[in-house]
């Protein structure tokens, strides 16, 4: 099967179904983070977070918490397709064909996803309220792109040639 065409057999995920298992992964996220937080706190003795006037940590935590959260996401996509957000609602990613995710595609739909974080940086020449409200925005049109697309695609799958389908 030519893996430009969706498969018509699976039915694609709507998008408050894919909202939902979202803030289903959000919890998850959180819980990782606190995780890394606690593990870094204790490998570095409580020395992590700087707060003399104003708090800042160590260089390498940040990337550290972009890298375990890629490695979670990655993985719950190409071992099965589901993060734990989307077991609840009966949600799997797949390629556009109907086959397993590959790694190229879960790297590139994820940095497409994470983009708009990029969008944080403008805190350093506006405020930290117009930085969150441009990444939120950003992250409505990925979202609302699926409501223009036929097979209820958001803007990061179209990119990376992959669906959120239901099963069962």
């Amino acid at each position: 099967m030519n893996p430009s065409i969706p498969n018509p057999s699976l039915m694609p995920a709507t998008l408050p179904r894919r909202l939902l298992a979202l803030f289903y992964d959000l919890w998850a996220v959180i819980a990782i983070l606190a995780m890394v937080g606690y593990a870094c706190q204790r490998a570095t003795g409580g020395q992590l977070i700087a707060t003399a006037g104003h708090v800042e940590t160590v260089w390498w935590y940040q990337p550290l918490q972009g890298l375990v959260l890629s490695a979670y996401f990655i993985a719950s996509w190409l071992r099965g397709g589901q993060t734990l957000g989307m077991r609840p609602w009966r949600l799997r990613l797949v390629r556009v064909d109907g086959g397993r995710v590959r790694f190229a595609q879960a790297l590139i739909r994820l940095l497409a996803g994470a983009a708009p974080l990029l969008l944080l940086e403008l805190a350093r020449v506006s405020s930290t309220s117009v930085a969150l409200w441009a990444v939120l925005i950003a992250w409505v049109i990925y979202f609302a792109w699926a409501l223009t697309n036929a097979r209820r695609r958001a803007l990061h799958d179209v990119i990376a040639g992959t669906e959120v389908v239901r099963i069962g």
